[in-house]
């Protein structure tokens, strides 16, 4: 639980630098994010998620 804790203040931390540094282009980001088809979102997502979890699997051996 503390590796999952750990995990999402990063996140959050990542989000905010982005937000804090540039502004513009995240509000760009997401502007193109709500242009963009649910598939291809869904698409995204499923292949972050599976990037992530290899990434966490080779540290963790």
């Amino acid at each position: 639980m503390s590796d999952f804790l750990a995990a999402l203040g990063l996140v959050f931390v990542i989000e905010g630098l982005i937000f804090a540094a540039f502004p513009e282009a995240a509000k760009r980001a997401m502007t193109t994010v709500q242009e963009t088809p649910d598939l291809s979102l869904r698409l995204i997502g499923i292949g972050s998620a599976v990037v992530g979890l290899i990434l966490v699997w080779l540290v963790r051996i």
